[in-house]
């Protein structure tokens, strides 16, 4: 089972705009209302995949209880704790006269001590050994960003994998912990070293550094220009895919859930690759964080070009 971990999630309002404009009136063309956040995003991808994921975190208020809701009637399995306040909304304005895409996110509520301690043990006593723990996207302003760094080292005491999808301290502090699998873009991979990283070759010595840390497989994302795979005996650099683009919001989420969903089931790093660049690229081609249909998928996995560096 793959059990994903969303500690801030969202409500995510996609708002088309034609022509966006700041500073002066704008006409909404469509709106649309998802469950968000990166974990659950992850699981929505996983479930159009074919594979089974149970969700979790920490959910709170009516926009909580609209999460649960959804992914109770797509079938997604969820557990989460309920605590006081209200989870966040974010805001996707999609323009697609200029393809532009502005977020607008929340902050989210703060969260106890004694509710994380209720989810840990509603997480690690709840897996078993051939499990998979994703931890992705954002945290309360008030939590520790050791966060997932401590939870990476409780797992390896389970002997499960994590995959760590995150930025700053929180990909950082996980990182020293040595998850099975990361997946930072190249923007946060050069905010982690505090320089700008050129070209592929560059990026693939920096992510090969990573495995020192006891890592099993970096996964670079580069937007448009697709994606960097590193594990201990190859680099894989595939091309990125030419697709109409209505908008950005989930692609790297997509890519994770690809990701798991090929571990799980035991794919060669090549088959893993193809999967993960075209589950990404479908993600780009739909509306604010609706999952991409797997015939897109499909599709798409036999236009993917990739060399080995």
């Amino acid at each position: 089972m793959i059990t994903t971990i969303t500690l801030n999630p969202a409500v995510d309002k996609t708002i088309e705009i034609n022509d966006f404009n700041v500073g002066s009136v704008n006409r909404v063309t469509s709106v649309m209302l998802d469950a968000g956040g990166k974990g659950i995003n992850v699981s929505k991808v996983i479930k159009n995949l074919g594979g089974e994921s149970r969700a979790t975190g920490i959910l709170s208020g009516k926009s909580g209880l609209f999460i649960k809701e959804y992914l109770d009637d797509i079938k997604i399995i969820n557990n989460f704790i309920f605590t006081e306040g209200e989870t966040r909304t974010n805001i996707k304005v999609v323009d697609p006269i200029n393809h532009t895409n502005t977020d607008i996110n929340e902050a989210g509520p703060e969260v106890s001590s004694k509710t994380l301690d209720e989810l840990s043990n509603n997480i690690f006593n709840n897996i078993k050994s051939e499990d998979i723990i994703i931890l992705s996207g954002s945290v309360p302003s008030n939590v520790d960003k050791k966060i997932y760094g401590n939870w990476i080292a409780k797992a390896k005491e389970k002997g499960v994998k994590t995959i760590l999808d995150a930025d700053g301290e929180l990909l950082k502090y996980g990182i020293l912990s040595g998850p099975y699998l990361i997946k930072p873009n190249i923007d946060e991979l050069e905010g982690m070293f505090n320089k700008k990283i050129n070209g592929i070759a560059e990026t693939a010595q920096v992510a090969k550094g990573l495995l020192d840390y006891g890592i099993s497989i970096v996964a670079v994302s580069l937007g448009s220009e697709g994606a960097l795979f590193v594990n201990k005996d190859s680099s894989i650099y595939a091309h990125g895919l030419k697709v109409d683009v209505k908008s950005t919001v989930g692609a790297g989420d997509s890519m994770v859930a690809a990701l798991a969903y090929a571990i799980t089931k035991g794919l060669s790093f090549e088959a893993t690759v193809k999967l993960a660049v075209a589950t990404g690229a479908a993600n780009v081609m739909t509306s604010g964080t609706k999952a991409s249909e797997i015939s897109t998928i499909i599709e798409l996995e036999k236009q993917v070009e990739y060399e080995y560096l």
